[in-house]
């Protein structure tokens, strides 16, 4: 029994599951997702009426939730595991007990040779959840991931192979802001929380000795037909699931070459390059690194061509932007080549960009040249009100300035004041 607003820690989470250790049944399948939360059991399932994503989650554990979550004054009174506990538990599972450790990769179980008299652990890595991108995209995601846990678990079933089931996340996918119960511990849980999402080093491409990129992003996304969400933030940089080996460094000419082998059902491979110069210029006296083009090559044959404009730093710096991608209202765009069809195809999502080319030190970024220049919009608003109030300010005064007083004045008790016309 856990009391309100108990965190879980790595230990206690380890105590509380050992009857799934000392079980006669001894075949544990953990399935993991990017992020999840309570709260996404009860959001998706009343927002959305019908479409219910968790179809093949147990209903009576949905149900059990969701009078808890009613019941409660806040949700953040709920007991919850700590993030670190959740972010290594294949690490506590495997260090339990002597399990047959066996990733399950392409989501089919029956070519698996489960021997029940040894204690198997089964991992099944599901798909990831949308980042930054609207709640329809994250309920397609959690739906495609009720279906995966729904064909492991039947077919298992069907085998007669006892089982227990984990289903968890590497971090939350939510804080809930509605209520103001426990407000100190709240700003605590944030303030983890976005400690945690933006923890992990950059990407970075060695060739011999010497680091020659660096590569940095918050959310690294694309998306297929308008349709198909591939979000690489964790293969990029968290499991770092990516091959690096076909990257090319000189000091006029880099690529960086990210190849991903089966990102999404559909897709066996993916490789997104990066095509940055670096040239000496006249007018500045100096020389510059600039990303020229993106091209992302499905399968190994359809190329999609994104020509770059407004990624530029001097050589000596890295470049750094807020918002990268195909879409108008990023500072710095992808705009797709109108002689290459495949672009259209494709739309691309970075948030919190950095990358480095040349010139990289001590494995470090170098001070960053940001895509926002100094005279933003807001600059623009500022200077453009200062400069109409002061003029008002100014023809205010200088009106002010040109009243003039009569020179006589009428005393009421003498004779009426008599002005000539000709005074």
């Amino acid at each position: 029994a856990v009391h309100e607003g108990q965190v879980v820690s790595a230990q206690e989470l380890t105590a509380l599951l050992q009857p799934l250790f000392t079980q006669n049944s001894r075949n544990l399948v953990l399935f993991l997702q990017d992020r999840l939360s309570i709260d996404d059991f009860t959001y998706f399932s009343e927002s959305y009426g019908n479409k219910n994503p968790f179809q093949n989650v147990n209903k009576r554990l949905i149900n059990f939730l969701q009078e808890i979550l009613q019941s409660s004054p806040s949700s953040l009174v709920l007991p919850a595991v700590d993030c670190e506990a959740t972010k290594y538990l294949l690490n506590i599972l495997q260090e339990s007990g002597d399990w047959k450790l066996t990733n399950v990769t392409n989501l089919n179980v029956s070519q698996l040779e489960v021997n029940a008299s040894n204690p198997n652990l089964l991992v099944v890595q599901l798909q990831q959840l949308a980042s930054d991108l609207k709640d329809i995209s994250t309920l397609e995601a959690i739906a495609e991931n009720d279906k995966i846990i729904g064909r492991v678990t039947k077919d298992l079933q069907q085998r007669g192979i006892h089982f227990s089931v984990i289903y968890t996340a590497v971090r939350p996918s939510r804080i809930s802001r509605k209520t103001d119960v426990v407000a100190e511990l709240r700003r605590q849980l944030m303030a983890a929380e976005e400690e945690e999402s933006s923890s992990y080093p950059p990407l970075n491409v060695t060739i011999g000795n010497d680091t020659c990129i660096l590569f940095y992003a918050s959310n690294f996304s694309l998306k297929a037909n308008s349709s198909v969400l591939i979000d690489l933030t964790n293969a990029t940089f968290l499991t770092q699931n990516v091959d690096t080996s076909a990257s090319e460094c000189s000091d006029s000419n880099t690529t960086l070459s990210l190849k991903y082998t089966r990102p999404v059902n559909g897709i066996s491979s993916l490789e997104i390059r990066f095509l940055m110069t670096n040239k000496f210029y006249e007018v500045s006296a100096r020389r510059w690194s600039t990303l020229d083009s993106v091209e992302i090559v499905q399968d190994g044959e359809n190329l999609a061509k994104f020509n770059v404009s407004g990624i530029s730093a001097p050589a000596e710096y890295s470049f750094h932007c807020q918002l990268v991608g195909t879409s108008n209202l990023y500072p710095a765009r992808l705009d797709r080549d109108p002689s290459n069809n495949e672009a259209k195809n494709w739309d691309v999502f970075i948030s919190k960009l950095q990358i480095q080319g040349f010139n990289i030190i001590n494995n470090q970024f170098s001070y960053a040249s940001d895509c926002t220049g100094f005279f933003t919009p807001g600059i623009w608003m500022g200077l453009v009100t200062s400069v109409i109030l002061l003029w008002i300010l100014t023809y205010g005064i200088h009106m002010i300035m040109q009243l003039t007083t009569n020179s006589r004045f009428d005393d009421p008790k003498g004779p009426a004041l008599s002005v000539p016309q000709t005074e």
